[in-house]
């Protein structure tokens, strides 16, 4: 019955939030268990109840300070102004953007929908399909969940209870390995997709320290979060605070570019964004405890020992089903619910690193932005760029298919998580 009223609920487009907590409600009561009411109240509050999750608060805030004012196109300029000489410097620009914002918002679907409204008209000027653009852009947002400081790691370290520095290290190759892909794959293709046309002016050869400089500044932040987690400097979450007065220096008193009388509403937008995530790990955390009351994890854990005892197939047939389940259900709140049923299995049965298991499982849900019906981040770079949704599909198919790839390269050479 609790199955049936959560497969009802989802369909029914209710958020993901209400149909857990309405789930656990339809158990309660077709089960006559009401003494557990009485300590769902603890379990929600206590599942919030952990000095990690202040990272999240903090990267929501940084990734607004960042967005509000010529964050992009102080990376666009500084990296055109090198590369206007090389052929398709336009595609090359496009993802090196993509990936310096990826080091900053953390967020995907934030990301894509910056640099749709950025870079795909730029690249239309230069002679390029729009829906080429569009694809590069949207695929390149699979960079966000995995480039260090990502939301998704986070919110899998506080489930997992494992060293969130740990997971936004193991990301590091991963995320650059799918970066030269995404590349490799968009240069191929940029001539098949390009009209003839006339490449950007060149910028005079005086403004490129002009240029450079503020982009430089701007990757201070990146490296600050980076660079201070992988010395032992800081923590993540304080890593976050820093970089946030980073911005906030940069911002408003270097470039003058952020006005104080802006930040009411960045904290009231940081506000809303972070207290809907906190909700969904509140609401799956009661789930999760009424499944395990059910003793579910315990039937999957035996279904999937009964197939298989070999770890390497373990992990393909938990990739295939996370990336049914992703195309059905946002990647954080599937991660939200998945992990504390999966990773027992994964870690007693199979022995899998909790770190790589962690990696493969957001990679693999992350894909689920670029798939239909649900396809967030498709239907975002969709709207934006006004490119038909089916086209869109079709043209990110490549891209898809080279982060499968590197997931696959996480599940068989273990090492890349751990390079250092």
């Amino acid at each position: 019955m609790t199955g049936l009223s959560f497969l009802t609920l989802m369909l029914a487009a209710m958020p993901i939030a209400f149909v857990l907590l309405a789930a656990t409600i339809v158990f309660v009561l077709t089960t006559g268990n009401l003494q557990i009411l009485n300590s769902i109240p603890q379990i929600l509050f206590g599942s919030v109840e952990n000095f990690d999750l202040l990272a999240i608060p903090l990267f929501v805030l940084l990734g607004e300070i960042m967005n509000e004012r010529g964050v992009t196109r102080r990376i666009i300029i500084a990296a055109r102004v090198w590369l206007q000489r090389l052929p398709h410097n336009l595609v090359i620009v496009n993802l090196v953007a993509n990936l310096a914002l990826a080091a900053i918002m953390g967020s995907a679907t934030a990301q894509m929908a910056v640099m749709s409204r950025v870079v795909v008209p730029e690249m239309e000027k230069d002679g390029y399909d729009r829906g080429y653009a569009a694809s590069i852009t949207a695929s390149a947002g699979l960079l966000g969940p995995i480039i260090p400081p990502s939301m998704v790691f986070i919110i899998y370290g506080v489930i997992a209870q494992v060293s969130i520095a740990e997971m936004f290290m193991a990301g590091i190759v991963p995320g650059v390995t799918l970066f030269a892909l995404i590349l490799a794959i968009a240069l191929w293709q940029a001539g098949k997709h390009r009209q003839k046309g006339h490449a950007g002016a060149p910028l005079p050869q005086g403004s490129r320290l002009k240029a450079t400089i503020p982009g430089l500044a701007t990757m201070l932040i990146p490296l600050t979060i980076i660079g201070g987690i992988s010395w032992g400097i800081f923590t993540p979450t304080e890593s976050a605070a820093v970089a946030i007065v980073v911005a906030l220096l940069f911002g408003a008193v270097v470039f003058r570019e952020l006005p104080l009388h802006r930040l009411p509403v960045i904290i009231d937008r940081t506000v809303t964004n972070t207290a809907i995530v906190l909700f969904l790990i509140m609401a799956a955390k009661v789930f999760g405890w009424v499944l395990t009351f059910n003793q579910i994890p315990q039937a999957v854990a035996a279904f999937i020992v009964s197939l298989t005892g070999d770890p390497l197939i373990f992990m393909l047939l938990i990739m295939g089903t996370l990336m049914v389940v992703g195309m059905f259900l946002d990647g954080i709140a599937a991660l939200i619910i998945l992990t504390p049923i999966l990773l027992p299995v994964a870690t007693a049965d199979y022995g899998i690193d909790p770190i790589q298991f962690g990696v493969v499982m957001s990679m693999t849900l992350v894909l689920g932005l670029l798939t239909p019906p649900v396809g967030t981040g498709l239907y975002i770079a969709a709207a934006l760029s006004e490119i038909p949704i089916m086209r869109l599909s079709r043209l990110v198919v490549p891209y898809i298919v080279a982060s499968i790839a590197v997931i696959l390269l996480v599940i068989f050479v273990p090492w890349t998580i751990r390079p250092f």
